[in-house]
């Protein structure tokens, strides 16, 4: 339960638009746990950090602490300016790359956080609430090429996607103007900008786009093809200028659709993820006033998949028309249960994480309480709570051995591991 101040900004600010936006859960979460920097057990002494955030909710009748866990801690990597995400260059095992929402990304090597940012594009970018430099994504042949892309809001609150390249000569830094524009997109309101960019396994760029804000979908994004907001988008940025189609979309050629559409009907697809062992693809869903959901595909079923959104909000009708092919979610999450904000994760590829291997991990904005699941074809299994905390919960990452990260926007940015 969230202390009265932040209960009472949570309400209003719910009863002015009808759903909590990022910027105004950013609010009510900072009034709660303004001192906390995380909540997180099973560290080492040195490591160990107060726990003054919000009490985590208790775990759902039907489900119990997740007992393998325990034997997984939490691993302070550095703290930094409201980090947004986490990754790494594909082969690199001595770099881990945190994005801050301002519009920089940093560097951690060897375990130690450099003091010059890698890049620095925060004149250009637009930050706070749900805009700012969101993620970055490293291209698969990253260390010939030298090629990365990030994802940002810029001064005039819409979003862009933009290749970089880093430097010749050291592997910290990268040239600013290396830049090229890849995508550009009007976002008609400040919220549900998505953020997300992830290579899949068949090597191109998959970009996550939220509905275009406010409330309930007005402009029917999520249902039409004529636009790429409320999508997953997927394009070769290696080809073409700026980018080219591939001819396996699912969309493409179709009259009054919009070619780089891959998957349609999201609200606001936050953080995205796709199995580095099996290439199966899962969504972690924004919901509106009641749910929160995961949506999973195995590899390639995401092709031209409709999740749904505005007429569905999770497996529930939400408004009036119809939804093609729906594909329901394999797990939901309620705002009875103390979620408001969905932070969709990882699938633990991690052998020294003991029984999460396997297990699909993620977390909620409002709830620190990681959690996790097998996923399954249409259904979750054995979905529990774990015994790990992070308040503000910001975005999961993963680095090149495949170790799972979690980020809090208050500022720790922590790695998943084994209990010593």
């Amino acid at each position: 339960m969230l202390p009265d101040a932040a209960h009472r900004t949570r309400r209003s600010l719910l009863q002015g638009g009808g759903r909590l936006t990022r910027p105004a859960r950013l609010a009510a979460v900072s009034l709660a746990a303004l001192a906390a920097l995380a909540g997180c057990e099973g560290l080492d002494s040195d490591d160990a950090v107060s726990d003054t955030g919000p009490a985590a909710p208790p775990p759902p009748a039907e489900e119990a602490l997740e007992p393998e866990a325990r034997a997984v801690r939490l691993v302070r990597i550095g703290t930094f300016d409201s980090p947004t995400y986490v990754t790494a260059p594909p082969a690199d095992t001595r770099r881990v790359f945190v994005v801050e929402q301002g519009g920089t990304i940093r560097v951690v090597r060897d375990g130690r956080r450099l003091s010059r940012p890698f890049l620095d594009i925060s004149s250009e970018v637009s930050a706070g609430g749900e805009r700012g430099l969101l993620s970055m994504a490293f291209a698969p042949d990253y260390a010939s090429s030298r090629r990365f892309y990030v994802y940002f809001t810029d001064r005039d609150g819409d979003t862009r996607v933009q290749e970089f390249r880093r430097s010749r000569s050291s592997a910290d830094r990268a040239h600013r103007s290396s830049r090229r524009q890849i995508l550009a997109q009007r976002q008609p309101f400040s919220n549900h900008n998505g953020g997300q960019l992830q290579f899949g396994p068949d090597r191109l760029l998959y970009i996550g786009l939220g509905d275009g804000g406010s409330a309930g979908d007005p402009q029917g994004n999520g249902q039409s093809l004529g636009t790429l907001l409320g999508k997953i988008l997927r394009i070769d940025p290696r080809r073409g200028r700026p980018y080219s189609v591939p001819r396996s979309n699912p969309f493409r050629g179709q009259s009054g659709a919009r070619p780089e559409i891959y998957a349609y009907g999201l609200r606001n697809p936050w953080r995205f993820s796709f199995d580095r062992r099996t290439g199966d693809l899962t969504i972690g869903d924004v919901g509106q006033n009641e749910i929160e959901e995961v949506d999973f595909v195995r590899r390639g079923r995401g092709r031209g998949a409709n999740f749904g959104w505005r007429v569905f909000e999770g497996r529930s009708r939400f408004s009036g028309g119809t939804a093609r092919g729906h594909v329901p979610p394999v797990l939901e999450r309620r705002h009875s249960q103390g979620d408001c904000s969905i932070t969709g994760g990882y699938v633990v590829r991690d052998r020294s994480l003991g029984s999460l291997y396997g297990r699909y991990v993620f977390g909620d904005f409002c709830n620190p309480r990681i959690r996790s699941a097998r996923l399954r074809s249409g259904r979750a299994t054995s979905h529990r709570a774990t015994t790990l905390r992070v308040p503000g919960l910001s975005s999961f990452g993963e680095d090149a051995r495949g170790r799972v990260y979690a980020a809090s926007l208050n500022g720790p940015v922590y790695r998943l591991a084994p209990r010593r």
